[in-house]
């Protein structure tokens, strides 16, 4: 669970030093930058859930060989 809650911590940290730097250095509109940010959140959340959902389905798996042997 370690690995996990490591991952997803890099995944939040990463995502918001690339939204600051973006925010910083690109020269767009407010509309522009705005919207650019909701589209990281939304492709940092999708990457979350993924991960999640394929660590439930490793632990799932892992659990099921456990009381079945």
């Amino acid at each position: 669970m370690g690995k996990f809650m490591g991952f997803m911590a890099g995944a939040v940290c990463g995502a918001l030093v690339g939204a600051v730097t973006a925010l910083l250095l690109t020269p767009a509109s407010g509309t522009e930058l705005i919207q650019s940010a909701e589209e990281r959140w939304q492709l940092t959340l999708a990457e979350a859930r993924q991960a999640r959902d394929e660590k439930r389905r490793e632990l799932e798996t892992q659990y099921r060989m456990e009381t079945h042997s």
